[in-house]
Order: C-alpha cells, then sequence, then structure tokens
C-alpha cells in the first residue's frame, strides 16, 4: 500500500498536477511516421448508377430522329465491310458520313422522323387520356408519398423490370460464350427488324396520306356529280311537262292511255315504235309529230 502511494505522488508535480506519462520508447510503439499518411488511398466514393424512369408498356413508342434512323439503316453494312471495328468506330463512321451526307437524301430521313414525331405526339395526348395512364401516375405518386412518410429518399427514376435472360451459366467458359454469341446475333436480328419495321411504317404512312389525297378528290368530285344529277333531274322534269302538254292530245294507234307525266316515257317509246314500223300508214301521225316538236323549246 506505501508503494502504491509513493508511486502516486511521485507522478504529481510540485503543484499537485498529474505529471504526464513518458513514451515508451519500446521499438513495438513507435510513433507514426508522417511518410505513412501520404501512402495511404482515400476511400473510393461509389458513384449512384443513373436510374431509367420507369413507364407503362402500352406507353407509344418515342420518334426515332433523322439521325438515328440513318445510323439504323448504314450500321448493318459498316460493320460487315469492316468486320474489325468496334461500335464507337462504327458509330463515328458513320457520323461523318451523316454530317456529308447530301441535303436531298438527309431531308428523307429528316421528314420520316418528323412524321414520326407528329405521330408520337397525337399518340401521347390520346394515352394522357387513358385509364391506364392516371392509374400509372396514381401508383407513381403513392410511391413517392410512402417513401416520404418512411423517411427515404425519393427516387424519381428508377431501373425497370427487364428480364436479360438467364445468368446462372458461370462465366470463361464455352457456354457462356455460346450463350453471349447467340445473344448478339438475337440483338442484331431485332435491330434488322425494328429497322424493317420502321421503314414499312414510314411506306405505309405515305400510302395513307396519298389514300387520303385521293378520298379528298374522289369526294369533290362526288359533290360536282350530284350536283350535276340535280341538275339533269330538273331538266328532265321540265322536259316531261313540255311533253306532256304537247302530246296530251294525240292519241296512238293500238293504245287507250293519252299522254302523262307518269307515263310519259312508255308514251315516247310506243310512239317511236309506231312511226318507225308504220310510218307510211301514219303520214297524219307522223306530220303532227313534226310539227309538235318544231315547236318545242327545250330550255330548262
Amino acid at each position: 500500500m506505501e508503494n502504491k502511494e509513493n508511486q502516486k505522488l511521485a507522478n504529481l508535480s510540485s503543484d499537485g498536477v498529474k505529471k504526464p506519462a513518458k513514451p515508451s520508447t519500446s521499438n513495438d510503439e513507435k510513433a507514426p511516421d508522417s511518410s505513412d499518411n501520404t501512402t495511404q488511398q482515400k476511400p473510393k466514393v461509389s458513384k449512384a448508377k443513373k436510374r431509367k424512369k420507369p413507364k407503362d408498356s402500352t406507353a407509344p413508342r418515342h420518334p426515332l430522329t433523322g439521325y438515328v434512323r440513318y445510323l439504323n439503316d448504314r450500321r448493318e453494312a459498316v460493320r460487315a465491310a469492316n468486320p474489325n471495328l468496334s461500335f464507337a468506330e462504327i458509330t463515328k463512321m458513320l457520323a461523318n458520313e451523316w454530317t456529308n451526307l447530301l441535303v436531298d437524301k438527309k431531308q428523307q430521313y429528316l421528314d420520316a422522323a418528323e412524321q414520326d414525331r407528329v405521330r408520337y405526339t397525337r399518340e401521347y395526348n390520346a394515352y394522357k387520356q387513358t385509364e391506364v395512364y392516371k392509374l400509372f401516375m396514381q401508383q407513381q405518386n403513392e410511391k413517392k408519398l410512402k417513401n416520404v412518410v418512411q423517411g427515404q429518399p425519393v427516387i424519381t427514376k428508377e431501373i425497370p423490370d427487364m428480364d436479360f435472360g438467364n445468368f446462372d451459366i458461370p462465366i470463361f467458359t464455352e457456354k457462356f460464350l455460346d450463350h453471349n454469341k447467340m445473344r448478339d446475333s438475337e440483338l442484331r436480328q431485332l435491330r434488322k427488324s425494328n429497322t424493317d419495321y420502321e421503314q414499312q411504317n414510314t411506306i405505309l404512312q405515305k400510302h395513307i396520306e396519298n389514300m387520303k389525297d385521293a378520298i379528298a378528290k374522289l369526294e369533290t368530285e362526288i359533290l360536282q356529280q350530284e350536283k350535276n344529277n340535280a341538275s339533269l333531274q330538273k331538266h328532265l322534269k321540265h322536259l316531261r311537262s313540255t311533253l306532256t302538254n304537247e302530246f296530251s292530245g294525240v292519241k296512238l294507234p293500238g293504245i287507250k292511255e293519252m299522254a302523262t307525266q307518269q307515263n310519259m316515257d312508255s308514251y315516247m317509246t310506243n310512239l317511236h315504235s309506231v312511226l318507225l314500223e308504220n310510218s307510211s300508214h301514219y303520214a297524219n301521225l307522223l306530220e303532227t309529230v313534226r310539227n309538235i316538236v318544231g315547236r318545242l323549246e327545250f330550255n330548262g
């Protein structure tokens, strides 16, 4: 006990303050060297990956620009002619081609892109009026509200659910390489099919525009024809009325009915037959008809 009390008193200074302990001179406990701090690397801060905004599967397809359309048309041909070039090199080559493309040729792609943009605007405006769009937006708003209530950050962009196939294949194996080749072949085929469909859609769109123009032209011609028919009907009615007034007193041989507006067509047919077959026997009737026709006025 006395040894412990003596040791405590030795550690105190003359004014009663405890003396600082002497640093250990052991080789195992060295002071950190400033040079060691320079070699220490700062921890890397991982950047958050960009996430795509979710969308409804029934939403209209986004329009393609003229430049993208040109790339889709030319990519496979350039890749086949330059199999050793990377994707970035092929894209750079196509960008140079697009820059130096003739104005009329480039305008074709720009016109197709404009038609696609008009299509997208029309379809998207209609899509926003659907119940599917309203339900989708309601679900997104409810999800944001739920994150706020739970104290989680609101994520405005999320990765959509996508099926990339089976990833249970061990890497760097023949099966893995064959799987990648098959996937690459499928992607190329899909890109080619997508390009073909877009070209077909452009052609069909032009056909639709031509059909609309033809329909408008036919409607105009129909209206004009209806006006002509109405004019002819009016003239025919006036002609029947005039013939009825002139031939009302002329009786045909062998026919009891007299000329009226209702039977004028058959009356004139019978009159023509009688005069054509027996004109010599009915000279008086022929002379009467000539006199009537001579004083007729057919202007309706």
